[in-house]
């Protein structure tokens, strides 16, 4: 126990992901570069109010004209014009998608519905956090790993406060379809960086007496996920972020998943099945580690009643101490996490197996939605393709174009899980009915 303990220790690399460490961090004179360490505006308020848009864009720039540790990239806009960003950290920050490729990569995905804005805050002040840290342990850390992040997923719905964007769009159920600008940037970066381990910061309204844990968590589900992936996913959450945020005094649970608050048995589901369209579902079918992260958003304590800038530091003290279980992972589980996201994205070209259009871990496919011997591929007309080829090209799915102007989708590819679930017309949300193929005449990947 001592020494499981110290390993734990270990893993969370010194990183301050406490606020109490975080303003003290803050309140240092200087900091690389011989600048002054920036706050955000939820720290400066002391929590009484979240961080501004242009509050964000401030201590983002000064972040990254700190150190070389850090490098910020536009990846989309919002369709009311505020910008989608990327933040890449190493040792130093990777220059391009393929760098990070090479090495193992997490990312977080922070804030995707908007009135949920604690794992922003977690995220921006983890960014500080890990660009400027100095001790060795970090260091070490990020010249293995690279940290990506988002640091708000939703801007437009985080300015107006909203679960969805401007559109009223629920960016989380988009993840398959990609119609929201928010989504399509996710995608992308998920297609040009392949992150080993994605982790989505959210927060949730308890139901008394049976779901009211500080922080829920949820591996991917769908059952086109890998053995080797799902096992990772549940370790980070049972062996990772359960300890660490039970370390610092909160309580933790699945998500969507009711409990009587006497036995802790299992009531009933009430979210969290294996639907495609979800970010931590797309994750486990791409071959990434996914994680959910909700964490509770009403108060406590008659003193978080009376105080909501308590309230909300404590949510975002909870979403901290979750991270700190994410980079234990990330640090001691690094070889194995690598081998099982590079097998299960060679395995399409394999193309054995079934896939499976419905049903999740928990919960059998039934037999009339399971692809036992799945076509070797689809064929889309000329106006299919016409109509999907931009999101064929986010998720990174290899087709080949044909004669007539249409395309055949192979399934020996790296998404071989992914492409019945776009177009197969038995698919819970197909994006269009493609015919299937018996005979692809040995055509693999390779878009033309």
């Amino acid at each position: 126990m001592i020494l499981r303990s110290r390993r734990l220790a270990l893993g969370t690399l010194a990183f301050t992901l406490t606020a109490a460490l975080s303003a003290a961090l803050s309140a240092s004179p200087a900091g690389a570069a011989g600048n002054r360490i920036p706050r955000t505006g939820f720290e400066t308020s002391q929590g009484a109010r979240w961080t501004s848009q242009p509050e964000e864009q401030e201590f983002l720039a000064t972040v990254d004209r700190a150190t070389p540790r850090v490098r910020i990239d536009r990846i989309g806009g919002t369709r009311q014009g505020r910008p989608l960003q990327l933040v890449r950290i190493g040792a130093p920050a990777p220059k391009s998608p393929a760098e990070v490729r090479r090495g193992n990569s997490v990312l977080l995905i922070c804030s995707q519905h908007g009135d949920e804005p604690s794992g922003r805050e977690a995220c921006l002040t983890t960014v500080r956090d890990l660009a400027y840290a100095k001790d060795p342990a970090t260091r070490r850390f990020l010249e293995r790993t690279t940290v990506l992040v988002v640091p708000t997923a939703n801007p437009d719905g985080r300015a107006a406060d909203t679960r969805g964007n401007s559109d009223g769009a629920d960016i989380n159920r988009d993840h398959l379809a990609l119609r929201t600008a928010e989504a399509r940037a996710m995608a992308a970066v998920i297609r040009d960086n392949r992150p080993d381990t994605i982790y989505d910061l959210h927060e949730y309204g308890p139901t008394a007496p049976y779901y009211m844990k500080d922080v829920l968590s949820l591996w991917p589900r769908n059952l086109n996920t890998s053995d080797a992936v799902h096992r990772e996913a549940t370790s980070l959450f049972d062996d990772f972020l359960g300890p660490a945020v039970r370390n610092a005094g909160f309580s933790t649970g699945v998500y969507g998943i009711w409990t009587d608050p006497e036995t802790g048995d299992p009531v009933q589901q009430v979210a969290g099945d294996g639907q495609e369209r979800i970010l931590r579902n797309t994750a486990g079918v791409k071959g990434s580690v996914g994680l959910l992260v909700e964490t509770r958003v009403d108060p406590l304590t008659d003193a978080e009643k009376a105080d909501p800038a308590l309230n909300n530091r404590r949510r975002v003290t909870s979403q901290l101490s979750a991270l700190k279980g994410l980079f234990a992972f990330a640090d001691q589980h690094r070889a194995r996490v690598e081998a099982a996201t590079a097998a299960a994205r060679l395995a399409g070209y394999a193309d054995r197996g079934a896939v499976y259009l419905a049903g999740a871990d928990n919960e059998p496919a039934p037999v009339d939605r399971i692809l036992s011997d799945p076509p070797c591929g689809y064929r889309l007309d000329a106006a299919q393709f016409a109509g999907l080829k931009d999101e064929l090209d986010l998720h990174g799915v290899a087709y080949k174009r044909d004669r007539d102007g249409g395309a055949l989708v192979p399934l020996r590819q790296s998404l071989r899980g992914l492409i019945p679930l776009l177009l197969d017309r038995r698919a819970d949300y197909h994006l269009t009915v493609a015919t299937p193929l018996d005979v692809c005449r040995g055509v693999v990947g390779g878009n033309g």
